[in-house]
């Protein structure tokens, strides 16, 4: 998983996307705000993280940050997430992003003043944990 962020701007790149474990859940809507991720599929989770960036927001990113590695719940489940920053630019705006047709993505790309998405975690707007965590990682680290 990773963020985008923008220094000048004070902006982050999000996604906005159906989910339907949290429609089973509750969510009336299904959508769920969250920050870019993806299967790795064999590749290593660098190039993973580059090539779902691309896909899903439309930025071609070249310079990602691995910030730390984390197991999402180690009780039930095997897998284990990367968490990776790195900045953008209006510049590395490749495509429209919204994921690939193959894989049935209909992904809402949303580029939010920092201030802002901070503040959904606590309206519960973000209730994804990935995204609450990086968002997190960004406000203790003073990057933005």
């Amino acid at each position: 998983t990773i963020i985008l962020y923008n220094k000048e701007q004070k902006t982050v790149v999000l996604t906005r996307q159906f989910r339907l474990p949290t429609f089973i859940n509750g969510n009336s809507t299904g959508m769920l705000i969250e920050t870019c991720a993806g299967l790795l599929d064999k590749d290593n989770p660098e190039d993973c993280i580059r090539r779902e960036t691309e896909e899903e927001t439309g930025y071609k990113i070249t310079d990602v940050h691995k910030v730390f590695e984390a197991y999402m719940s180690p009780g039930s489940v095997t897998e284990i997430l990367y968490f990776f920053i790195a900045e953008y630019a209006k510049s590395m705006k490749v495509n429209e992003g919204g994921g690939v047709d193959h894989e049935e993505e209909n992904i809402e790309v949303l580029e939010l003043p920092f201030g802002q998405a901070f503040e959904m975690i606590n309206t519960g707007e973000i209730k994804d944990a990935k995204t609450i965590m990086l968002l997190q990682y960004i406000k203790l680290q003073n990057i933005l």
